[in-house]
C-alpha cells in the first residue's frame, strides 16, 4: 500500500490553567497619552471632563485632567471613540459613539452607541451597532432621553446606515431621520443654543480603501432642520457647490443665529460664516492651514460667550478674535488636532484633544494640564529583548518609539502605575528591534531610514536606505515604496544581519552601514493600486501614509539560515530558500485581489 499523507502537526494550544489561572495582562506603560479623538465636560463641575481615544476607550477626571481612570474597561467590546455628549440637564447621563472618523488606513470600524446613567459608573450598549464610524453625539439640553447621532457609516462598503439618528427614549430605539446616499454619511450634528429644534448636519462623502482614501462629492454638504430632525434642507446660499469634502459645523450662545462651516471643496474651500441661520454664506478665509488634511482632522468650536472667538484644529491650533478673518496659532502639549469642549459657563475651562492625548487648561489655552498620565498609546509594533529581566520595545502613533521594562524596579504591585521608559531609536512608526544577546545595540526604523542606537551612551547613527523622502511624493513616483510600518526583522543567524522592506528585501550585513536589494518586486504591483493618490478628488494627501504594493512582513526561518517569507500589503507571498537569489511565490489560494 502507498504511504498517506504525512500526519500535520499538531497546533500549540496555550491553557492558562497549567499556570494556576495566575497569568494575566498588566499595564508596563508608558503613561503617555496617545490619539485622542473625542472629549467632552460637564459645566456644573468644571474639573469633570471625559476623554475617547481611537484604541483606547473612555477615560474620565475630576480634578481637571490630573488624574485619569478609565471607565470603559469592562462594558465597551471596543477602544475606537468617535464622540462625547454629556446631558446639561442630567449630568450623570452620558452617551458615547464608538468609531473614529479620522478615515486613516488603520482606522477601526465603529460598534454603535452606548449610554452611562451613573456618571460613567456603568455603561449599557443601547443600538446602533451597524453604523459604522460616529463623528457626533449631541444630547438634547432639557430631555437627556432625546439624542442626536451623526454616522458616517463603514469607512470600506457602501450601505444605507449612514445619515443622522435620532432617539427620544434614551435609546432604546432610533429612527434615521436624515439620509443622502449608501456612500454618503455624517460627521456633525449641531443643535442651536436655546433652540434644540434648529439642527445643523454635516454630510460628506468618504471611502476608506486598503490603499487610499477618498473624499468628497457634489452630493455631501451642510443640512439644516429646524423641527428637530424631522424634515431637513441642504443649505446653499454662498457655499461651495462643486466638489464638497469634510466639513464641520460651530454655533455659539452668544449669537445663535451666527453659524461657522469648515469645508473641505473644490474649488472653494475654507471658513465659512453665516449671520442668519444658514440662509446666506460668505467665505471669511481661505488660510489653507485651516484645512490640511482634512479626512483627518476638520473640528471647529465656537465660543459660548464672544461670538467672534472661535477655534479650529489641524495640525496646529489656531484661534481667531474676529469671526474667523485672522488666525493666531495657540500653543497646545501636542499637535494633531481633533476635538475641543468648551465650558458654556466658564468659557476659560476648556479641553482639547490632539495625537498626544487629551489636556485640560482652566486659563483660556494658557497652560494645559500634562498628557503623561494617560495610558492610551496607540503602539505598532512590540518586540522584547533576552535579557533578564527582559525589556518591551514598541513605536507610538506620532510620538516615538519607546522602551519599558518588563516590571518596573520599584513597583510595589503589577499594577503600580509608577514605571519608567525612554525613547529609543527611529520614529514613531517603528519597527524598533533590540539585538539579539546584545540588546544594548536597539535598531529602530523610519519610513526607508534606518537607525541603531547604543542604549548606554544614547547615541544613534541614521542611514538612509533609499535616498528619497517619503513625504510629498505620490507612491508612484518612488524607486522604493517604504511605508510607516516597513518591516525590519533581525536574522536569528546572524545579528549584524537585517532584512527590510520596501516593495524588496533589503539586506544589510553590517548593521546597516551598507545594504543591498536582495529581491525582485514581491508586490502585486498592479497600477490601480499603486499609482492611487490619496485623498482625491479634492485634497492630494502625499504624507507617506498611504502607500500600498509595499511588504508588510519579513522573516527569517530561525531554523535554516537563508529561508526568508514576505507578505505583501496588495495580497502576494513569497520565499527563497537560497537567501534571495530566487523567489518562489506561494500566495494561498482563493486570496482575493489586493490582498483583502
Amino acid at each position: 500500500a502507498r504511504p498517506g499523507p504525512a500526519a500535520r502537526p499538531a497546533a500549540v494550544s496555550f491553557d492558562q490553567r497549567q499556570f494556576g489561572g495566575a497569568l494575566r495582562y498588566r499595564m508596563i506603560g508608558p503613561a503617555r497619552g496617545g490619539r485622542v479623538t473625542a472629549v467632552a465636560g460637564v459645566p456644573s463641575e468644571p474639573h469633570t471632563f471625559y476623554m475617547g481615544a481611537t484604541g483606547g476607550g473612555v477615560w474620565k477626571t475630576t480634578d481637571a485632567g490630573q488624574t485619569w481612570q478609565n471607565v470603559s474597561d469592562g462594558f465597551f467590546g471596543e477602544g475606537s471613540i468617535g464622540a462625547i455628549d454629556v446631558a446639561l440637564s442630567d449630568p450623570r447621563v452620558v452617551y458615547v459613539g464608538t468609531g473614529s472618523d479620522g478615515l486613516r488606513s488603520n482606522v477601526s470600524i465603529g460598534r454603535g452607541v452606548y449610554r452611562s446613567a451613573d456618571a460613567g459608573k456603568t455603561w449599557a450598549h443601547v443600538g446602533l451597532r451597524d453604523v459604522g464610524q460616529i463623528g457626533a453625539v449631541r444630547v438634547h439640553p432639557q430631555q437627556p432621553d432625546v439624542a442626536y447621532v451623526a454616522a458616517l457609516g463603514n469607512p470600506f462598503a457602501p450601505g444605507a446606515a449612514r445619515g443622522v439618528y435620532r432617539t427620544r427614549d434614551g435609546g432604546r430605539s432610533w429612527q434615521k431621520v436624515l439620509f443622502v446616499s449608501d456612500s454618503t454619511g455624517a460627521v456633525d450634528v449641531e443643535m442651536e443654543p436655546g433652540n434644540p429644534r434648529v439642527l445643523y448636519a454635516s454630510m460628506w462623502r468618504a471611502e476608506r480603501k486598503p490603499w487610499t482614501i477618498i473624499s468628497g462629492a457634489r452630493e455631501g454638504g451642510v443640512y439644516k432642520s429646524t423641527d428637530g430632525g424631522d424634515s431637513w434642507t441642504k443649505l446653499a446660499g454662498g457655499l461651495p457647490n462643486g466638489l464638497v469634502g469634510k466639513s464641520n459645523v460651530a454655533v455659539t450662545a452668544a449669537r445663535p443665529r451666527r453659524v461657522y462651516a469648515l469645508v473641505e471643496a473644490k474649488p472653494g474651500g475654507g471658513l465659512y460664516r453665516s449671520e442668519d441661520g444658514g440662509a446666506s454664506w460668505a467665505r471669511v478665509s481661505d488660510d489653507p492651514r485651516l484645512i490640511t488634511r482634512p479626512f483627518y482632522y476638520t473640528t471647529i468650536t465656537a465660543d459660548p460667550v464672544n461670538p467672534d472667538v472661535v477655534y479650529v484644529g489641524t495640525e496646529g491650533y489656531y484661534k481667531s478674535t474676529d469671526g474667523g478673518r485672522t488666525w493666531a496659532t495657540l500653543p497646545t502639549p501636542h499637535g494633531d488636532n481633533h476635538d475641543l469642549w468648551i465650558n458654556p459657563r466658564t468659557p476659560e475651562v476648556m479641553i482639547q484633544s490632539n495625537d498626544g492625548g487629551a489636556n485640560v487648561t482652566l486659563n483660556g489655552g494658557r497652560s494645559w494640564s500634562t498628557q503623561y498620565n494617560q495610558p492610551t498609546a496607540e503602539i505598532y509594533q512590540v518586540a522584547v529583548d533576552d535579557q533578564f529581566p527582559y525589556r518591551v520595545y514598541g513605536a507610538q502613533q506620532d510620538n516615538s518609539t519607546l522602551i519599558v521594562p518588563s516590571l518596573p524596579p520599584d513597583a510595589g504591585a503589577p499594577d503600580d502605575p509608577i514605571q519608567l521608559w525612554r525613547q529609543g531609536p527611529g520614529c514613531e512608526t517603528g519597527p524598533i528591534v533590540p539585538r539579539p544577546a546584545s540588546p544594548d545595540t536597539v535598531y529602530g526604523s523610519c519610513k526607508g531610514q534606518f537607525s541603531r542606537m547604543a542604549l548606554s551612551t544614547g547615541q544613534e547613527q541614521h542611514y538612509w536606505v533609499g535616498a528619497e523622502s517619503l513625504y510629498g511624493q505620490p507612491g508612484k513616483d518612488l524607486t522604493y515604496r517604504f511605508q510607516r510600518v516597513s518591516p525590519l526583522a533581525v536574522s536569528p543567524h546572524d545579528a549584524r544581519t537585517l532584512y527590510y522592506g520596501s516593495q524588496y528585501v533589503h539586506r544589510t550585513r553590517d548593521e546597516g552601514v551598507t545594504w543591498e536589494r536582495i529581491s525582485p518586486d514581491l508586490t502585486a504591483n498592479e497600477p490601480r493600486f499603486r499609482d492611487k493618490v490619496a485623498g482625491e478628488p479634492i485634497t492630494i494627501d502625499v504624507t507617506g501614509e498611504e502607500y500600498y504594493s509595499t511588504l508588510y512582513a519579513v522573516a527569517e526561518s530561525p531554523l535554516e539560515r537563508g529561508v526568508i517569507w514576505t507578505g505583501a500589503n496588495d495580497g502576494p507571498v513569497h520565499v527563497t530558500r537560497d537567501g534571495g537569489k530566487t523567489w518562489t511565490r506561494v500566495t494561498p489560494r482563493g486570496l482575493p485581489p489586493g490582498g483583502r
